[in-house]
């Protein structure tokens, strides 16, 4: 079966185990990110003048992926007219790639800051991690599934699409905008 062929229907039944585990994910890393005493120890990697721009600058990275994962999932699923056998290797190493910048991110976020609440800009950005988490789980767990209806997949990526864009804009947009751009 082809992307580009919709699996039989059998209802959203299948859909239940991944939905039921990316919510836990997503609410496991809130209560945690809540409930645990924030560190305030700074981690970072070399070659960053610090934290915060380590963060700007992954997440800006996870997010031109994510464009790459949209623009090569179109491909796939013939929305757009590319084709070619290495469309499919780049959107599973786009995505790989991509979560793989987010986890230092989310480390220092939950590790050394904690989920925030206190600010609007900060209340948006801790719930959307949580929410990219836990979607990004549930899709995990539904691409080996079949039989899901044809609108699981692109809803899915949809969703941990927007809500990486949304950290992007309560993150790095706003590191960019107000402390300027520096590595």
């Amino acid at each position: 079966m082809t992307h580009t062929q919709a699996a039989p229907a059998r209802g959203a039944a299948p859909l239940l185990v991944p939905l039921l585990a990316g919510g836990l994910v997503a609410v496991a890393l809130g209560v945690y990110g809540r409930a645990h005493a924030p560190t305030g120890f700074a981690v970072g990697l070399a070659g960053f003048s610090g934290p915060l721009a380590m963060k700007a600058w992954l997440t800006t990275g996870a997010a031109l992926l994510a464009v790459v994962q949209v623009l090569s999932a179109m491909a796939l699923w013939g929305r757009i007219p590319v084709t070619g056998s290495w469309v499919a290797p780049l959107h599973r190493w786009s995505g790989r790639l991509a979560f793989v910048l987010t986890v230092p991110v989310a480390f220092h976020c939950l590790y050394s800051l904690g989920a925030q609440y206190d600010a609007p800009r900060v209340l948006v950005h801790s719930v959307l991690g949580c929410f990219f988490y836990g979607v990004f789980t549930a899709k995990m767990l539904a691409l080996p599934k079949r039989g899901l209806p044809g609108w699981t997949l692109p809803v899915l990526g949809g969703l941990a699409f927007t809500a990486l864009a949304g950290l992007w804009l309560t993150s790095s947009f706003w590191f960019f905008t107000t402390l300027g751009v520096r590595f």
